[in-house]
């Protein structure tokens, strides 16, 4: 029952009108018919269309389009930090429903999906599968994640993530607030890996606009370190200083060739992801 809601959820939003958010084709025995061409010594006989050579007299290799499977790798910050929230949802609930229909959409291709979790208690690592039971049980995962304390300590990142001799999709939820360039660092541990990186930063419309109703004390989830401010003394120059911070994480972020996407909390999760997938369409085309 825990995970009836968050299962429900993700195929809610995903069917009807999600596309591949890896498709691609390759020349092999597939199901579905691309092209004839003339059969070449060596190749294999069961390949051989023996209507076209009744019809033509002629030897011919029927070639098919499939789609390639890949693993699709979760990660998601479960710092402190996630527990921010504008109105009822906060960035973990955005960030565990965003990952559902992902795991969902990845399942449903058949591509195995896994999980990693990152705080300061450790990273819980969930292996890549395919299969239902699976992924039932990484959306349990995700509904019981509880935000707590900074970032995930560096540990041996690549040797986690070096998986199988295969480059595989890593889909990191974060709202980037580091203490001392952690995020960065563990970018950098996986960018050697060749894999395919996304990061889905997550803002609220209230830290994006310093909106807060009138509060002038605040407080730093993941230090406790609290705060006076005036916020209408101090939201142009906020603003500005916001600005830069995201100009610069996707400056950081352009430099690595990681494809970098923010996500309004606020935001509709499906117009969300149906333009990031719309997005990937036109870039892989």
């Amino acid at each position: 029952m825990a995970i009836k809601p968050l299962s429900l959820a993700a195929k809610a939003t995903i069917d009807g009108f999600m596309h591949g958010i890896n498709k691609s084709t390759i020349k092999g025995a597939g199901m579905e018919f691309s092209q004839y061409r003339s059969y070449q010594a060596g190749d294999d006989l069961r390949s051989l269309d023996w209507k076209m050579f009744a019809r033509s007299d002629r030897y011919y290799i029927r070639e098919s389009e499939m789609e390639t499977s890949i693993s699709v790798r979760l990660l998601v910050d479960a710092s402190a930090s996630m527990n921010h929230s504008d109105g009822n949802q906060t960035k973990m609930d955005y960030a565990r429903y965003a990952a559902a229909c992902l795991a969902y959409l990845a399942n449903l291709q058949g591509d195995a999906v896994g999980l990693y979790i990152f705080k300061n208690t450790g990273l819980f690592a969930m292996n890549t599968r395919q299969d239902f039971q699976h992924l039932s049980r990484l959306f349990y995962q995700l509904e019981n994640i509880k935000p707590e304390g900074s970032f995930t300590q560096q540990i041996q990142y690549k040797e986690i993530f070096a998986g199988p001799r295969k480059r595989e999709l890593l889909i990191f939820f974060t709202d980037f607030y580091q203490q001392d360039g952690e995020l960065l660092k563990l970018l950098d541990t996986l960018l050697p890996l060749r894999h395919e990186i996304l990061v889905f930063h997550l803002l609220a419309n209230n830290e994006l606009e310093l909106d807060f109703k009138g509060f002038s004390s605040f407080e730093d989830l993941e230090s406790g370190q609290v705060i006076q401010l005036d916020q209408k003394k101090a939201k142009s120059a906020y603003q500005e200083r916001m600005n830069e911070h995201l100009q610069n994480t996707r400056k950081e972020m352009l430099n690595r060739n990681i494809y970098y996407r923010t996500l309004n909390t606020n935001e509709a999760l499906d117009q969300a992801l149906r333009d990031f997938l719309n997005q990937r369409n036109k870039l892989n085309h």
